[in-house]
């Protein structure tokens, strides 16, 4: 995929990280989206729909983890690709984000360029997953499985995983 066609939304409250990391992003050609808070995020998540989206910890109004979880209920983002860029480097912060479903977590102080390393490497995460899926199609009752929306992201995973194993 083109980098001109890829979405990415950057949430953070700090409107100087957002500028430097922005400006590096679409130098890259990315399309890039903010907002200030979690709140703000969402709103945005579910108008774009972004491949990735890059969130603080700490933010007014709506924190980064309680933002990650609701994002993760949404059906339609089921594919974006979630990471935490945060000052918040203790272990405790870094098992909540993933407990609230991020894909990664990364913290600040980062060079740019090893932040563009690692967003082109989740990138291709999700370009990973978006293939395996569509050999899943063919596979029958797993994927009639994943396709339920009302199940929780992190159940539907986990059911998915066990019915391969019991057909493999």
């Amino acid at each position: 995929m083109d980098n001109s066609q890829i979405k990415i939304l950057l949430v953070d409250d700090d409107p100087d990280i957002l500028e430097i990391i922005e400006y590096n992003l679409q130098t890259e050609k990315y399309q890039v989206f903010t907002a200030t808070n979690g709140k703000k995020a969402i709103a945005v998540a579910v108008k774009e729909i972004p491949h990735l989206i890059i969130l603080d910890v700490m933010m007014p109004v709506m924190d980064g983890i309680e933002a990650c979880e609701h994002l993760r209920n949404l059906p339609q983002l089921d594919h974006t690709i979630i990471t935490f860029l945060t000052a918040r480097a203790e272990d405790y912060s870094q098992v909540a984000g993933f407990n609230a479903g991020a894909d990664d977590y990364i913290a600040k102080p980062i060079r740019p360029k090893v932040l563009l390393s690692k967003i082109k490497a989740l990138l291709r995460r999700l370009e990973t997953k978006k293939n395996n899926e569509k050999k899943l199609i063919f596979s029958g009752p797993p994927m009639l499985l994943y396709k339920i929306t009302k199940i929780p992201w992190r159940c539907r995973r986990i059911l998915v995983k066990q019915i391969l194993c019991t057909f493999l």
